[in-house]
């Protein structure tokens, strides 16, 4: 009876997440597939993003930042510039607080260079852009501070969901093979309940991954306290470092800048410099190192004084406590670049399950309670479906092989470098562990 009662209740709560929130799951979830390929998507868009020959070695970074400061003469401040990831790539240069956004939770102005010829190719505002609206959309509902707060309770409510609905699912060692079968003989109805445990099991492990992760981006001080690693948030510059030295008429260049940052990392590669917001700012230069797995935010850091040339400060991610290279692995598995390009398409194609979910509960839901009447499936009766399918599938072929080529040429530039990342981290771990040890050892 008490066995009854607990999974009655357990029934309910599932039932009311699916009601309150399903339609926010289905949402954040189909956005977020989306913003998987933001930029792949982003460029098949623009074509004039894309460099289809690229013109030998790119220019230096003065010139670059030369030509948007000549573009935008009137916007005074700290720019930042992001290399491209690919030699077809635009060098991406962001204004963070542009008057024309500036009330908005994140706008900042993005100014696309190419980095052969130093043009300024375009100059966008964030959330006016079909991928930046859709990524806004996905964390923060289109409703700034208090979208994104939703975002992340919507996260722990989709955790619960799930944790439920696997409760629910779970048959029973003997019963297992049974509750795995797809039923379409059985009605539309036995279908779509069978559809919604098989889909519901098969995706949990890596919604659950995903809302966990979700909910630490919206709310990166809980991280930060449970991990013990301040100033790890996505996104995050560190600590506020300051030039000491006397301004003078010999500043170093932005060249020079990523020349001396180079110093203590000679093999990493280049992501991002910060130009200097007035007299007393610095330069900071974003490196990557071939064991980070963040490979669009890396947390390897270097800081230096523009008057002076001195390296201010560093921060090197092989001295990460526990806590911080946790904090550092969220924002990588939320977006399934931690794992390589076979993980982002199944982040993808998870992305999906939401919406599956919903639509397929709501109709047994509504069956329930006499608002859908059952029907029987018959194959040949969704021929006329699949018909319209494939006609509509030729007006898309295009576009779609156009992507499928740009992401195997990624996944073929990225998979030896991913086995390497691989081998690397794995002998870091390795190392790890023997320091540790060596550290119990001397105490």
């Amino acid at each position: 009876m008490q066995r009854l009662l607990s999974r009655a209740i357990w029934l309910k709560i599932h039932l009311y997440l699916a009601l309150i929130a399903g339609f926010f799951f289905a949402l954040i979830g189909l956005t977020g597939s989306v913003s998987i390929y933001r930029e792949e998507l982003d460029m098949l868009l623009n074509p004039r993003l894309v460099i289809e020959q690229p013109l030998g070695k790119r220019l230096s970074l003065d010139k670059m930042m030369a030509a948007v400061r000549a573009a935008h003469p009137d916007r005074h401040g700290a720019w930042t510039l992001e290399m491209p990831r690919s030699a077809h790539g635009m060098v991406t240069v962001w204004y963070d607080k542009p008057r024309e956004t500036f009330f908005e939770l994140y706008a900042p102005l993005m100014v696309s260079v190419n980095p052969y010829t130093a043009e300024v190719v375009a100059s966008r505002f964030w959330g006016q852009t079909l991928t930046t609206w859709l990524l806004d959309l996905h964390t923060q509902l289109q409703l700034n501070r208090f979208g994104w707060n939703a975002v992340g309770i919507v996260g722990v409510l989709l955790m619960l969901s799930i944790g439920t609905g696997v409760y629910l699912w779970w048959p029973g060692i003997p019963n297992i093979l049974g509750a795995l079968k797809i039923r379409h003989k059985a009605g539309l109805v036995r279908l779509a309940f069978d559809l919604h445990r098989l889909a519901g099991l098969l995706s949990a492990a890596v919604l659950l991954l995903l809302a966990f992760t979700g909910f630490h981006l919206s709310y990166p001080a809980v991280l930060e306290t449970l991990a013990g690693a301040s100033g790890m948030e996505h996104g995050g510059t560190g600590r506020t470092i300051i030039s000491t030295a006397i301004p003078n008429n010999h500043p170093v260049s932005l060249e020079s800048a990523e020349f001396l940052a180079r110093g203590p990392f000679p093999r990493a590669e280049l992501r991002r410099v910060t130009t200097p917001a007035g007299d007393s700012g610095i330069y900071r230069i974003n490196l990557r190192q071939s064991s980070e797995i963040n490979r669009r935010h890396p947390y390897t850091t270097v800081w230096v004084d523009r008057w002076s040339g001195h390296i201010k400060e560093v921060r090197d991610p092989s001295g990460f406590t526990s806590g911080e290279v946790f904090a550092s692995w969220i924002w990588p598995v939320h977006t399934g670049e931690a794992f390589g390009a076979g993980a982002r398409f199944i982040w993808f194609v998870a992305g999906f399950v939401p919406l599956l979910l919903y639509v397929t509960g709501l109709l047994h839901w509504l069956h329930r309670h006499g608002k859908v009447n059952d029907r029987e499936v018959s194959l040949a009766a969704l021929r006329p479906l699949f018909a319209r399918l494939k006609k509509w599938g030729h007006r898309t072929a295009l576009m779609l092989f156009r992507l499928g080529n740009l992401l195997l040429g990624k996944a073929k530039y990225y998979a030896p470098i991913m086995l390497k990342n691989a081998l690397a981290l794995w002998q870091w771990l390795r190392l790890k562990v023997m320091m540790n040890r060596q550290k119990r050892i001397g105490r």
